[in-house]
């Protein structure tokens, strides 16, 4: 069995649609009404996500993709976006190869959102390292960094690697309002 990481390719976006829908299933009856639809990513919305810069790394074993961890640099913090495995593959690693792969490159703060009722999912981002930030600091990053509805906003929590204080948190947000290196 041979494994590996590589960068998205067109070719992949059947494999990345039903990788990010059948693991998604875990989310439905846990996430807020509304904002759980099936397909929970369409093919028009993977394909927005990619024109808006989410690079997609999948990891692939014997050739078939079976896990996608996508980021996307915005301004002055690097955001981890769709991280799904089949579920069939969970608990092999994947997951942990993936996020290490992203954050090779530590130039600048990490965030990720989840839902706030996905403890499964916040528990991961904490055993690799990010840490959850205050209730406080998470609605004015979410505003600043995603575009989501205000449900969302409400529904979800944020974690940071390196982990950030509240002041470190509006610095970022002053910073991050215009274009411009993190400093």
């Amino acid at each position: 069995m041979t494994a590996h990481i590589r960068h998205y390719m067109p070719n992949d976006r059947s494999s990345v649609l039903q990788i990010i829908n059948r693991a998604a299933q875990v989310y439905r009856g846990v996430i807020p009404d509304g904002c759980w639809h099936d397909p929970y990513m369409s093919p028009a919305e993977l394909d927005a996500e990619i024109a808006d810069g989410v690079l997609f790394s999948c990891y692939a074993v014997d050739g078939v993709v079976v896990g996608v961890m996508g980021s996307q640099t915005v301004r002055n913090v690097r955001l981890i976006r769709h991280a799904y495995v089949l579920p069939e593959w969970q608990g092999h690693g994947i997951g942990a190869a993936l996020i290490a792969h992203i954050c090779q490159v530590r130039d600048r703060p990490i965030l990720v959102g989840t839902w706030r009722a996905a403890a499964w999912a916040i528990r991961f981002y904490e055993r690799h390292g990010f840490a959850r930030l205050a209730d406080a600091d998470i609605a004015p990053l979410l505003r600043c960094y995603w575009t989501i509805s205000d449900r969302q906003v409400r529904s979800s929590i944020l974690l940071s690697d390196p982990p950030l204080a509240t002041n470190e948190v509006r610095r970022l947000i002053e910073t991050g309002a215009r274009p411009g290196p993190y400093v």
